[in-house]
């Protein structure tokens, strides 16, 4: 008797409308992630952070307090994936919560770790964002590449130019930053004047 193949995947098409969050859903789930669990703060910065700075997973949990210059108020980041690497500026909310999370954690050089003190990998991660998604009552599964794009759309729609998206997500190749501005709105403004 021949084993059975594995059932396939199904397609994120078939998962979910879009690949992407709107910016009340994002802080939807943000602060179901501040509710649930016994690491709210972490969990909600992790999210915070992803999408503010169109983090992937592995990204994400690599960051290390080095990377943070408070003084300056920037963040390096340190793209994977043959990525482009460049400095973020960080905002009012990203410094407040990193300097509580950082008093949370402060013998670690990782932002984001475990119970153990040890960076966290990347299921728990995927695992976080999935679990604030349903929590937020999201009518869909939310994956963490979802908050990347997320941060691209939001940067599109609010009329960036293509090219410091790219710049800004760490693409070499400009047709991945593309479909961002393929999705804004921004481009159709002023069809109907009624």
């Amino acid at each position: 008797m021949s084993p059975s193949a594995p059932p396939l995947p199904i397609p994120n098409s078939q998962k979910r409308t879009r690949e992407y969050l709107f910016p009340q859903e994002v802080s939807a789930m943000i602060q179901a992630a501040k509710r649930i669990g016994r690491h709210g703060l972490r969990d909600s910065i992790l999210i915070l952070m992803a999408y503010r700075h169109g983090l992937r997973v592995s990204e994400l949990i690599s960051l290390q307090w080095e990377q943070i210059d408070f003084t300056n108020a920037t963040i390096h980041i340190n793209r994977l994936k043959h990525g482009v690497s460049s400095i973020h500026p960080l905002r009012g909310i990203e410094l407040r919560a990193l300097r509580q999370l950082q008093r949370q954690y402060p013998h670690s050089s990782y932002l984001f770790v475990s119970e153990h003190k040890t960076v966290i990998a990347a299921a728990t991660a995927r695992g976080i964002i999935e679990r604030a998604g349903k929590e937020a009552n999201l009518p869909f599964s939310v994956h963490p590449h979802m908050l990347r794009h997320s941060c691209g759309f939001y940067l599109a729609s609010h009329g960036y130019d293509t090219r410091v998206i790219q710049a800004y997500l760490g693409h070499k190749n400009i047709q991945h930053t593309v479909r961002y501005t393929e999705i804004s709105p921004k481009r159709f403004q002023g069809f109907w004047m009624d």
